[in-house]
């Protein structure tokens, strides 16, 4: 890439002039006219601009509209004073019925055609990457000059007509320590595809290898770096292969038209629009985003539930931020297995008390309302009375519909592994999420023991197979949600449970969950789950980048997912909250 001299600092029309008269070797303009805004262009036969137009509005993270021309009219007064689209890229793609038929270094030879076409120019992220340097952030492809990396991904577009494809993402490697000041540098600007829509791993996005782009350069990582995936305008160039227009043209991927347009200082508002970032996974490593404002209404949540009724010194056990972290994980996930159950009253039939499936059923009714699949696995002798809870919450209008239940039994060494993905397969896993939510755990010995240490464990099925094996599954993550310790998934509290706890040397469960959700009553975590996924899906930052900036923000759902909060009026007095454990 030629960045010599003043070619990276050259005002836009003394760059569109240089590309137009073809006098020097361009190969892209990554880092060119610095702060001024660059486009994507897709020229189709006029009776296709008004589908492509819906189908930029219906995408607009990876297609945002910068100017559409009229019929013939090779300028765009409102982006560039002295403008031709016909030479004002340093390169072009020919299309013919969806087919690559070849580059071209300008399009005059197509003069006549062009008069029955019409042009996009649309948002590139190229105009972003002054703000991101601004912030002290390193752009690498610059660095190591050479395109940016840009890759098909499995993420459909919303379709409009002829106009289908699968998003193109650009990929940067940012800095770990880097990643909230990138998002914050591009969230505001939308016409140049805003904030990132995945950050991790590109397996995620349905990317099987980053030294393979399908457009541009290869980008190497430095050590620390994390890939950071933006929604791209060569989404366009996909969309207008697979309509097969008799003819068409794009730019090539990296060869942008540059306009006089600047980057206008952007400064975020309300909390609302302050977008932050957290690590959900390891493996795979995945990053998620959420709105400020969210955020501290989930964290207001997990101190609520923190309260300690029973002044056991769960205190202790507190870890912040899980409750936010273990529900931004459900929210990516698409089928949740959720298990409750503890029978502490072990001389009486049922012996299971009544904290945990009020809270359960809560995160259930949550979950069918974002329409998740879920399911509940609980214990064989208690099908029966489970069926029964189910059927009524049902009736009472609490579940949409029934909840599948599910027991387990340990047969063999691979049952666990079998139960949670298709024939054992840890590429398949039939659940990306588990929740225990009061649910008696495995202590050190292998015993289960309610809080006044009774062993219990006659009483109990293996369930916590099913954890420990998650733990071996990429992609499958775990909550526990506990008041006292001994609940399956205290295990990454268990030192502080022995120290702080009655009986906590004895009680405390030794299987970990990814999150630990400690409040006063089991019940308070389940219904703060729920509460907490309706903050996320209500929240605009947290919706764009779960759809990956494709189709449409999902908040006219709003009034399904609020109907599905737990209430009183829902009749939760059904079950007594009256903690016995």
């Amino acid at each position: 890439m030629l960045l010599t001299g003043g070619l990276k600092s050259l005002l836009p029309h003394v760059l569109r002039r240089i590309i137009r008269c073809n006098r020097h070797s361009i190969s892209n303009t990554s880092g060119m006219a610095e702060g001024y805004k660059q486009a994507n262009i897709v020229i189709l036969h006029k009776s296709l601009a008004d589908d492509f137009e819906k189908f930029c509005h219906a995408n607009n993270g990876p297609l945002p509209l910068l100017y559409r021309s009229k019929p013939g009219d090779w300028k765009c007064p409102s982006l560039s004073s002295d403008s031709d689209i016909r030479t004002d890229c340093p390169q072009y793609r020919v299309y013919e019925h969806g087919a690559f038929t070849g580059s071209v270094k300008s399009l005059k030879e197509y003069s006549e055609q062009l008069k029955d076409m019409v042009t996009f120019y649309l948002g590139c992220s190229f105009s972003f990457e002054k703000a991101i340097q601004n912030a002290g952030i390193p752009i690498r492809n610059v660095e190591q000059e050479c395109n940016v990396s840009m890759y098909k991904t499995a993420v459909p577009c919303y379709s409009i007509s002829t106009f289908c494809c699968n998003l193109v993402v650009t990929m940067r490697p940012i800095p770990e320590s880097k990643l909230e000041a990138a998002v914050l540098a591009t969230s505001e600007l939308k016409e140049a595809h805003g904030a990132p829509i995945h950050i991790g791993d590109p397996g995620l996005l349905g990317i099987q290898d980053l030294s393979k782009p399908d457009y541009g350069d290869p980008v190497h990582l430095h050590p620390g770096d994390i890939p950071v995936f933006w929604a791209c305008g060569v989404t366009g160039v996909e969309a207008v292969i697979n309509c097969r227009s008799p003819l068409a043209f794009t730019h090539s991927p990296g060869c942008m038209f540059i306009t006089d347009l600047k980057n206008d200082s952007v400064t975020v508002g309300s909390s609302s629009e302050v977008p932050q970032v957290y690590c959900i996974s390891q493996d795979p490593l995945h990053y998620s985003m959420v709105s400020a404002e969210a955020t501290q209404k989930i964290k207001n949540l997990e101190n609520l539930i923190g309260i300690d009724p029973g002044d056991r010194g769960i205190i202790h056990l507190h870890r912040p931020d899980e409750l936010l972290k273990a529900c931004l994980t459900i929210s990516h996930a698409r089928s949740v297995l959720i298990t409750t159950g503890f029978p502490t009253h072990f001389s009486y039939e049922p012996p299971e008390e009544n904290d945990g499936p009020p809270g359960a059923l809560a995160i259930a009714a949550m979950l069918q309302a974002l329409e998740k699949d879920v399911a509940i696995v609980t214990d064989q002798r208690a099908m029966d009375l489970n069926k029964k809870i189910i059927d009524d919450a049902v009736q009472l209008g609490i579940l949409k519909r029934p909840v599948p239940l599910l027991s387990y039994q340990r047969e063999n060494a691979d049952s666990a592994l079998r139960f949670l993905c298709e024939n054992g397969n840890r590429r398949r896993p039939r659940f990306d999420h588990l929740i225990a939510i009061e649910r008696a755990g495995m202590a050190a010995d292998g015993n289960y023991y309610n809080a006044r240490k009774v062993n219990i464990k006659n009483l109990v099925d293996p369930i916590d197979d099913l954890f420990l094996a998650a733990q071996t599954i990429p992609g499958v993550t775990t909550t526990g949600v506990g008041d006292g310790g001994n609940e399956l998934g205290m295990g990454k509290v268990k030192e502080a449970v022995k120290k702080h706890i009655k009986n906590g040397d004895t009680i405390a469960c030794d299987v970990e969950a990814d999150f630990t959700i400690v409040a006063g009553v089991s019940n308070w975590g389940g219904y703060a789950i729920a509460c907490a996924l309706y903050i996320l899906s209500t929240c605009e930052i947290h919706d764009r980048y779960l759809r990956k900036a494709v189709g449409f923000p999902q908040l006219l759902k709003k009034k399904t997912w609020l109907s599905a909060l737990p209430s009183v009026t829902k009749k939760w007095h059904s079950f007594h909250e009256t903690h016995r454990s």
